[in-house]
């Protein structure tokens, strides 16, 4: 058995027993911290694994973690409510400005550094608030780990416009599961680059709209029937019936509880869309009548390499897709719906939005910062009175 010196929560920095724990069980640290509610802190854990008896003391550990592993999961599971963050707008006169840019992260490859230069000329004149991710931020698979180089290659040197030093709202996309899922979630991230917010699924209230960020990867049957060649990180995820009940069923609940005069639901799939992927069924069928029957305005996504804007034929939501971060795909269209079809552009681009009590403008830009796409609506033509 390997000689280890004593180790104390007093004497060692965590940065060395996270090494010593993750190099003996081959599990991420952060599975300790599922005990503290029931047997353990994790200081009182880590030392007890690596004082007394090692390889007899982390087996017992890892059974205890395992089993509390689960409990704590059903727990958190069972929840009727989704985090809520609070963002005031900078404006005195209420106005919220804002960026949307997905399908990013390729390292300033696939012109990436030239979207992003423009969203930093676009975001000056429009005083910014906050940027939004619709997902797949680091591409091929996700971040390797919390100290994966990705994480600045493709994001911190990237996005350096002053005015794109504002928080990072972001959801996961398929493509960030194929790595360390939880990694894009760590605080360390955040303490690598202050802007940086992501979060499975939460609520952003901004006191003139609130947002609703949903983690939609794990609706879609394919990933997990028909993975391929690819590997998932299901952790947090898994039971998945469980996980999209709860979560269907705290998204409903918010909406309805929601006093916002806008509505907005961010996710990375579109529900429906012209592009390559088109409309995910999944999302058709589960998602939608929810943000329909609670009047949800606007629903933002990635997913697809290509900018759009859908409306809908029976009620007053609006698609908009915003998935020209960097790679796009010229040409590569499923089918396009005249009488919803509002605009469509196979290249790359981002979108902002400007939203007052009463109005919302919003615009699609290309590589180059030209504005193809222009659209704003008035809030009393959404009343339900």
């Amino acid at each position: 058995m390997t000689s280890l010196s004593i180790y104390t929560p007093n004497t060692c920095a965590f940065s060395h027993i996270k090494t010593l724990w993750e190099h003996h069980t081959k599990l991420p640290i952060s599975i300790l911290s599922v005990l503290s509610p029931f047997v353990l802190s994790p200081s009182e854990t880590i030392t007890m694994a690596l004082n007394h008896h090692l390889q007899h003391a982390l087996k017992m550990v890892i059974s205890i973690s395992v089993m509390c592993l689960v409990l704590n999961n059903d727990m958190n599971l069972a929840r009727a409510e989704l985090e809520t963050l609070v963002h005031h707008p900078d404006s005195s006169a209420l106005l919220l400005s804002f960026l949307v840019v997905g399908d990013w992260g390729r390292k300033g490859t696939h012109n990436q550094s030239q979207v992003a230069f423009q969203m930093g000329r676009i975001g000056e004149t429009l005083d910014l608030d906050f940027i939004i991710s619709t997902g797949d931020n680091f591409y091929d698979k996700g971040l390797t780990s919390e100290y994966d180089p990705a994480f600045e290659d493709s994001f911190t040197n990237i996005y350096t416009a002053s005015s794109l030093q504002k928080p990072w709202y972001t959801v996961l996309g398929n493509h960030d599961y194929r790595g360390d899922a939880l990694a894009q979630s760590s605080s360390f991230l955040k303490q690598k680059d202050s802007r940086w917010v992501c979060l499975k699924s939460f609520i952003l209230n901004t006191d003139v709209a609130e947002i609703f960020f949903i983690d939609t990867t794990p609706f879609q049957d394919k990933y997990f029937t028909d993975p391929e060649d690819q590997v998932y990180d299901w952790r947090g995820v898994m039971p998945r019936k469980k996980y999209l009940a709860n979560l269907l069923k705290d998204l409903d609940m918010a909406l309805k509880e929601s006093t916002a005069k806008w509505k907005i639901v961010v996710g990375h799939h579109p529900i429906k869309s012209d592009g390559h992927h088109g409309n995910t069924q999944e999302l058709v069928v589960q998602l939608l009548p929810i943000l329909q029957a609670n009047n949800v305005d606007f629903y933002i996504n990635g997913h697809d390499h290509c900018l759009e804007h859908i409306s809908s034929r029976d009620s007053p939501l609006q698609f908009f897709t915003s998935g020209g971060g960097s790679k796009a795909w010229r040409g590569d269209m499923s089918w396009m719906n005249l009488d919803e079809t509002k605009f469509y552009y196979d290249g790359q681009g981002f979108m902002s939005m400007q939203i007052t009590e009463n109005e919302v403008q919003v615009i699609f830009y290309d590589v180059s910062g030209s504005a193809l796409h222009k659209w704003s609506t008035s809030k009393w033509l959404y009343s339900t009175i």
